[in-house]
């Protein structure tokens, strides 16, 4: 997706990527994908409604959705199928629309469908080019929307699979399946400060308010809390534009000021725990004014949720971010 700054300089979005693995067959799975009923009972995030969908999936035919918020805001999907392979691939030409049917930027959706061991992995990949840059926060907000839609998915496999004892359950409850992904990343950046101020914007609460959060008028803060010492903790929880609540939660098992901090952190999404993770971060000097930082970090992504690699695009835009704090 395409955005254009104050300059007119063009800002690439990078696609959404999601996984998911479905103790079902994948007939079943892209079966949940075919028609108006299924679709309308799962496409949407939380906190929002689906009163109209249509479905028509064949080469060409329609894929509409209506979404409304609980203040009566509407918000319409509309496109069509380009691709039918059954039951291995979907891909959808989709375009996000007002309530007036005035295009704000399109969706080329990509769906494939895997046999695992545990039963279906489903990969979504979804590239953008925007229309009008007010929407921008809706695609930076696509990832979280999505991860909500594909756990209502699984409340909707475990409807057509006849389960009342699962279809009972409250739908964020519905994982896939228990089941470990692991992944690690490494990511290295170089800012004009010395290793101290560098050091300090991790270990200091107001320094790293500055660049740990949400971007505001998309994101709520509800609680920050940091305790920087050995076996100390630090929490994050704030709301998201979806009303989805995310949730950081840090223990400290290394410090050595200037050089070294270790961490083990939880994350949570609502009440739903989607993974814990092992960051190991390092700082050295790169001359006398300048410092290089280091991120290590190792996931492990819990009971179906696969982030496909945003772990690592969303620590990327936090150092991205960390850099403009430290030029004010």
């Amino acid at each position: 997706m395409t955005e254009r700054n104050e300059k007119g300089a063009s800002l690439q979005f990078p696609p959404t990527r999601l996984s998911r693995i479905y103790p079902a067959p994948r007939e079943t799975v892209f079966k949940a994908w075919s028609t108006t009923e299924h679709v309308q009972r799962w496409f949407t995030p939380q906190s929002l409604s689906t009163p109209y969908a249509k479905v028509e999936m064949q080469a060409g035919g329609l894929f509409i959705v209506c979404m409304r918020a609980a203040d009566g805001v509407e918000h319409w999907t509309r496109g069509t199928f380009t691709e039918v392979s059954p039951p291995d691939r979907l891909v959808l030409d989709l375009y996000a629309e007002d309530a007036g049917g005035r295009r704000l930027f399109r969706a080329f959706t990509e769906v494939s469908f895997t046999d695992v061991p545990q039963g279906t992995r489903m990969d979504v990949v979804q590239s953008y080019t925007l229309f009008d840059p007010a929407a921008a926060h809706m695609i930076n907000g696509a990832p979280i929307g999505w991860g909500q839609s594909l756990d209502h998915l699984a409340a909707e496999i475990a409807w057509m699979h006849n389960e009342p004892h699962a279809a009972a359950r409250s739908r964020i409850d519905l994982t896939a399946s228990r089941s470990v992904v692991h992944s690690v990343f490494h990511l290295e950046r170089t800012y004009e400060v010395t290793a101290e101020n560098l050091f300090k914007a991790f270990s200091d609460q107001t320094a790293k308010s500055k660049w740990f959060s949400g971007d505001k008028g998309q994101w709520e803060l509800l609680e920050r809390q940091m305790d920087f010492r050995v076996q100390g903790r630090e929490r994050l929880r704030g709301r998201w534009e979806s009303g989805v609540v995310s949730t950081f939660d840090a223990i400290y098992h290394d410090i050595i000021p200037n050089e070294r901090i270790l961490y083990t952190y939880e994350m949570h999404l609502d009440d739903k725990k989607i993974s814990v993770s092992l960051a190991t971060l390092q700082f050295n000097p790169a001359g006398s004014t300048r410092a290089t930082l280091r991120v290590t970090e190792q996931g492990a992504f819990l009971d179906g949720y696969d982030d496909a690699g945003s772990r690592e695009r969303g620590t990327a835009f936090l150092l991205d971010r960390l850099g403009m704090s430290l030029q004010m």
